[in-house]
């Protein structure tokens, strides 16, 4: 069994309400689309009809917008005066497209205009004294900020007592006290909420462009759009109306740099949608930040010099590969110390290395998380400084800022939110910061939280799955946070051709199967659940997106895995006449049912491999669901029903190692017996011990055979054997040979033999699902 990540809750669209058939037939729509928007609370035809057809009148007046007039009125005076004019951005994505649109919208008017970008390594992020101080002494008179400012007290103040004014562009979270800036341009500034509350840096940005302007800026449009998206805000009203805008301005721009960036990406303008930016733009200029100085990325935005663009274009490339061999080398480290005994038994994590980036720690945190379930802080440790930094990701229902708020004793820098931190503490207080992140899982009942919810539109039968049908969930675009796109559950007849892809199998692909129709899926980042796929070709389920593949001018649909479900017990056969080191380093249980071979392979169980005989394993109170492997092959199937009455396994795997089947000898037949007993009665004192390998000869008998003949008249009473010495019984009682213990051994175990060692993948199957209660 592999239980599925999240807990899936199915809306059923594709049987709608009677509302929602009523407003299929008022608009004209596809029942399904309506049944979808009244889920996420599109309630009137009108909230519907603005949805589907976003347009440039659904932006609102941007001086609606707290201080835009007293703002706009400052730069406009500066431009007059011909002051000079510092647009302070920041380093991520949002912060280099918000300082692009500021910067070029202040050069259309005419302004002395020039940008900073923060380095998040000198400078941190917003405002920084330093920082500030240094722009006003190189002439600055009105300092900009974008994407940042609400918190950037101490700045402000500083270009305050140098007679250099600020205003504040900002949209994240606004403190109790805020600064004294000459104007504070929020959409929600307490008292003086703009009508949507969700725009990100860069369309808070493009709202003061409109002002200045006096008209939108079709020409921001693709980088208000890539700001949006970047920055993970409500997909939702004026962000739809720019995204969706914005990916058309994207496939025809005109900027050398967004064109160079792309063609080095690889991005296929074909097909270009929201995704292109989420995966493809987005974290290359987040690369940049991450790794050194964001600000070339400014100026790869707004450049118009193709060959600097070019020049541009190809670092940023670099940089983003050296981030992504940066993640997967840390990742790798961090996930060994995630699986070590002691953090199996925690329910956070705190893994910390040495010379680890710290641009990448929050991308590897999140990854740990994704595949442990835990929250989890991973920290560089700095010897020269004895300072450990990095960054915290969190999960469902756990507040990662609340466990650490309390204890800033421990802290030398700490801030974020409910599902993301950052973090500076000292190496000498690790274990204090781990024991309090594991109290603090305690006193949220983290254990106790229920699974993760995922809504699922609806279950599909693969022969539904048209383009048609795809082209109707594709009138939601583009998708984001609070537009999700459309999950959908898949319960195929059967799975086939599952093959892990990437350099490190760390990715799946599969064919669904259902009623003579077939569809490919792709699951990122779930290779190591490929044997379980392909041991449950009958019991997988999953949900995940529709998507289209272009391949050589072919587009077909497949399914983008968002989870995955494999019910009953998986059964892994790898039956072995050999066995290697290397098969008792999985986490496990290996049961053993001969204590000579389990006392040869104990030195190599390792990495929680746990070795068990058949009577412990009974006799043990053993964790839920484990893995169990079965090492080698019983004398008995009774064996293999104690196990299972006593043990429900999630996975079994089969080694049932035996070095020599019994069934290839047989059972001695009555000629064989005959001979024997006319020997035995007929000669005295002969010395098995050392001349059985004669007496085989000379019986013509397979000297395996012979031995097990022998122990059979022992039993029966036909022979006595003593230190090595046979002799015959005078007079034995008639008896039944196979009633000798030895005899009913050899039966059971050419019995276990034929079914387990002799039967196809298939009917080994279906005996171990049988046993299993």
């Amino acid at each position: 069994m592999i239980k599925s990540q999240f807990k899936w809750n199915v809306k059923n669209v594709d049987q709608p309400s009677e509302q929602a058939l009523q407003f299929s037939e008022a608009l004209g729509i596809d029942p399904i689309i309506c049944q979808i928007l009244l889920n996420r609370g599109y309630g009137t035809e009108q909230e519907m009809q603005d949805f589907l057809n976003p347009s440039p009148e659904q932006l609102h007046d941007p001086f609606l917008m707290n201080d835009m007039q007293r703002g706009v009125d400052r730069i406009e005076t500066a431009i007059e005066n011909g002051e000079k004019i510092t647009v302070y951005g920041d380093y991520d994505t949002d912060g280099v497209t918000s300082t692009s649109i500021m910067f070029e919208a202040l050069q259309t008017l005419g302004a002395q205009v020039d940008y900073f970008i923060p380095n998040r390594f000198k400078d941190g992020y917003g405002p920084n004294v330093a920082a500030f101080k240094t722009i006003v002494e190189n002439g600055t008179t009105l300092i900009v900020t974008v994407d940042n400012g609400v918190s950037g007290h101490d700045a402000i103040a500083a270009a305050n007592e140098l007679n250099c004014d600020v205003v504040v562009t900002d949209h994240h979270e606004l403190p109790e006290t805020l600064p004294d800036a000459y104007a504070i341009i929020h959409p929600r500034y307490p008292g003086h909420e703009y009508p949507f509350g969700g725009l990100s840096g860069a369309g808070v940005a493009f709202k003061v462009a409109t002002a200045l302007l006096q008209e939108i800026p079709q020409e921001a449009l693709d980088l208000v759009s890539i700001g949006t998206v970047a920055d993970l805000v409500p997909l939702v009203g004026e962000n739809r109306v720019l995204v969706y805008y914005g990916l058309q301005a994207i496939t025809q721009t005109e900027r050398p740099g967004l064109s160079a960036l792309m063609k080095e990406a690889g991005i296929n303008l074909e097909t270009f949608n929201e995704q292109g930016i989420g995966f493809g733009i987005a974290p290359r200029l987040n690369a940049l930040g991450r790794l050194n100085d964001a600000t070339p990325a400014v100026e790869l935005l707004t450049t118009f010099d193709d060959e600097r663009a070019s020049e541009l274009a190809k670092d940023v490339e670099s940089q983003n590969k050296e981030r992504q061999a940066l993640v997967k080398q840390i990742s790798a480290e961090a996930e060994k110390q995630a699986e070590n005994a002691d953090n199996q038994q925690r329910q956070t994590l705190v893994i910390s290395g040495e010379n680890w980036h710290e641009g990448v720690l929050g991308i590897v945190a999140s990854k740990i998380v994704e595949k442990t379930g835990k929250p989890t802080v991973v920290l560089n440790e700095d010897p020269t400084t004895g300072h450990a930094k990095g960054s915290g990701r969190s999960v469902d229902g756990f507040d990662l800022f609340v466990a650490f708020d309390s204890h800033r004793d421990l802290m030398v820098n700490f801030g974020g939110h409910e599902m993301a931190v950052g973090m500076t503490t000292t190496i000498a207080n690790l274990d204090q910061v781990k024991a309090a992140f594991e109290q603090a899982a305690i006193d949220q009942k983290l254990s106790e939280q229920e699974q993760s919810q995922v809504k699922v539109a609806a279950t599909l039968d693969l022969n539904t799955v048209k383009p048609d049908f795809y082209d109707l969930i594709k009138s939601l675009a583009p998708f984001g946070t609070d537009n999700p796109e459309p999950l959908f559950r898949f319960d195929p007849d059967s799975i086939s051709s599952v093959t892990e892809m990437g350099a490190d199998k760390s990715h799946l692909k599969f064919k669904l199967v259902q009623n003579g129709a077939s569809l490919d899926a792709i699951a990122f980042g779930k290779g190591s659940l490929g044997g379980a796929v392909k041991n449950g070709p009958t019991e997988t389920e999953i949900i995940g997106s529709l998507d289209v593949n272009v391949w050589r001018g072919r587009s077909n649909l497949q399914v983008m895995v968002r989870d995955i479900l494999v019910k009953g017990i998986q059964i892994v056969d790898t039956r072995t006449s050999q066995l290697a080191e290397s098969m008792f380093q999985q986490e496990g249980i290996y049961v053993f049912f001969h204590k000579k071979i389990q006392e040869q392979l104990a030195p190599f169980l390792k990495n929680g491999a746990v070795g068990m005989s058949i009577d412990e394993v009974t006799q043990t109170e053993i964790p839920e669901d484990p893995t169990i492997l079965l090492v080698d092959c019983p004398d008995d199937l009774g064996d293999l029903k104690r196990l299972f009455a006593a043990v429900t396994p999630s996975m079994v795997i089969t080694y049932f190692y035996k070095k020599r089947q019994i069934s290839d000898l047989g059972m001695p037949d009555r000629e064989q017996y005959a001979k024997l007993f006319k020997f035995v009665k007929t000669h005295q004192n002969v010395d098995i011990a050392h001349q059985s390998g004669e007496l085989a000869k000379y019986l013509q008998i397979d000297q395996n055979s012979l031995i097990f003949m022998i122990q059979v008249f022992f039993e029966v009473g036909f022979l006595t054997v003593s230190d090595g010495i046979m002799n015959p019984v005078r007079n034995p009682q008639a008896t039944n040979l196979k009633d000798a213990p030895s005899y009913q051994l050899r039966e059971q175990q050419i019995l276990t033999e034929k079914q387990l060692l002799q039967s196809d993948t298939t009917s080994l199957k279906s005996w171990l699902q049988a046993q299993i209660v």
